[in-house]
């Protein structure tokens, strides 16, 4: 997960860039080379140069966005290649996809310790760019693995999705009344019936259930008899999901940001309002130190009355950026999906991201800068529709729910009585209310592995009574817990080190703590 939020990875530019990318979305092999599951282990992957991969910090989700931002212009060896597999597992000779992988290969072959694949979460983000980071994070480990990233099946440089949806955004709020939630349901119908017109045939395929068989081909292909796995938020979900169908061929997991299967819903973030309610006044009294530099108050109260005022302002009208137009809907979601990180720099963006709003909202003319134009292009706009289509695809196709327009409205309200904030976003009625039953039921986890789990206490997409439930339905894991701190996705892009350390640790050693570990500012 990261969540409900935005990625999009970017491919610089250059000669061989060009040509790996015409060959990642380019047509899948042949079926009839391809006629049962096992065939398509026997494939050879044609590594190549991709260059430059990097995320742009525009569109990367925010607990990846400080520690992405660096790495646009590194080429660090790292090699792309397509993998071919089928877009339905019970037909396998029928259609197929393409799948983009990425590679950095182990620097210290003596001590290799085998692959370590790894997913950012979303659903729908793309993993190109991980090797990179993971390459940053993981110090000396780094070098005993080859670190593959991937980008799942119909999302990024993998053959595409796009249900050409106006807006790059399933997720919104509900706005403050009945009148403007009934608008927002109508919204969300008319997402979900675009998906099924231009996108329908390919909608059962689109599942985590299919990404986990996706990823045991790799491994295959890879020629490994076992996988290390690292994923971050809905990465987790993912990891759980692989350990239950392909029991036996995981060696080291770490999970972060861990989401409890019973807590997968089409309402991912819901059940952490609390956190996010905490975080916002966190932030307030993080901006009231910073008067002088950001100007929207010397105490958290001051600070909130303008986010209040902001947030009031965008339901009596549209507020204009640019050539933007953010409005009921648009607004708390933006601020919400803000509050992902406590990283100094992404809150100074929100405080500078607020204060615009407000000149806005005092009907002056204001223009936004490259990185916020491009941010809000990718939301209002059909430029992050590909994005937006392939996750909530994944959200629907794995649990999508007929719970009826107004149950939704009455959780909003209940909730709402206590987070306001965060309540409008985090309970709303999705795509996923409109959409067919999935193919497939809900993976039940009933296993027990060893891995290690990571989240933090103030984890403001996921609620960390869910990473609690699943060390209880795991014995066999461990608990990292950083106690305290507004951040989802802990490990790397925090910068903690009692968590980093415990991380690199166990990846490096495969031995996990004797006990639960608590780690602290």
């Amino acid at each position: 997960m990261h969540l409900i939020s935005l990625w999009k990875r970017t491919v610089a530019a250059g000669a061989g860039v060009a040509a790996g990318a015409a060959l990642l979305t380019g047509p899948a092999a042949a079926t009839d080379r391809l006629p049962g599951p096992a065939a398509y282990h026997e494939q050879t992957l044609e590594w190549t140069d991709c260059g430059a991969v990097g995320a742009d910090p525009a569109t990367v989700p925010e607990p990846y966005r400080t520690a992405a931002a660096g790495l646009a212009d590194e080429t660090a060896g790292i090699e792309c290649a397509p993998l071919t597999v089928p877009l339905d597992y019970t037909d396998p000779g029928g259609e197929t996809l393409t799948l983009a992988l990425s590679r950095i290969r182990a620097t210290d072959p003596d001590r290799r310790t085998g692959v370590l694949l790894s997913n950012p979460g979303g659903p729908g983000g793309s993993g190109l760019a991980m090797p990179l980071l993971l390459q940053e994070f993981m110090g000396e480990a780094a070098g005993r693995f080859d670190l593959i990233g991937f980008d799942p099946r119909l999302t990024g440089a993998s053959t595409p999705l796009d249900c050409r949806w106006p807006v790059g955004s399933g997720v919104r709020s509900s706005g403050p009344d009945v009148i403007s939630y009934l608008h927002a349901a109508a919204f969300q119908r008319d997402l979900a019936e675009r998906c099924r017109t231009h996108a329908g045939d390919v909608l059962p395929y689109v599942t985590t259930r299919n990404t986990a068989r996706d990823m045991d081909v790799i491994r295959a292909v890879l020629g490994e008899d076992r996988i290390s796995y690292l994923g971050y938020s809905y990465g987790s979900y993912l990891g759980e999901v692989y350990t239950q169908l392909f029991p036996g061929r995981t060696d080291r997991v770490v999970l972060d940001g861990v989401i409890h299967p019973d807590r997968y819903t089409p309402n991912l973030m819901a059940g952490a309002e609390r956190a996010g309610e905490d975080a916002l006044r966190a932030w307030a009294d993080w901006t009231a130190e910073r008067h002088d530099e950001h100007g929207l108050g010397a105490d958290r109260a001051a600070v909130l009355a303008g986010v209040d005022r902001v947030i009031a302002a965008s339901q009596r009208a549209p507020l204009r950026i640019g050539d933007h137009t953010l409005d009921r809907y648009t607004v708390p979601l933006l601020l919400f999906s803000s509050l992902a990180t406590a990283g100094d720099a992404d809150r100074a963006w929100l405080a500078d991201f607020t204060g615009l709003l407000l000149r806005a909202a005092d009907g002056e003319h204001v223009e936004p800068d490259a990185d916020l134009a491009l941010r809000l292009e990718f939301v209002t706009t059909g430029l992050g529709s590909t994005y937006a289509s392939g996750q909530i695809a994944v959200l629907c196709g794995d649990a999508a729910e007929r719970r009826g327009i107004a149950d939704y409205w009455l959780d909003i309200r209940r909730e709402a009585a206590h987070h306001p904030f965060v309540a409008p976003v985090t309970r709303n009625i999705t795509p996923c209310e409109f959409w067919d039953p999935p193919a497939e039921a809900p993976t039940v986890l009933d296993n027990d592995i060893p891995a290690l789990l990571v989240a933090a206490t103030g984890d403001t997409r996921v609620a960390y009574e869910g990473t609690a439930e699943m060390r209880r339905d795991w014995p066999s894991s461990r608990l990292v817990t950083l106690h305290d701190v507004p951040h989802h996705a802990v490990y790397g892009f925090y910068g903690n080190t009692c968590v980093d350390d415990l991380v690199n640790d166990y990846l490096r050693t495969g031995v996990l703590p004797r006990h639960d570990v608590s780690c602290t500012e």
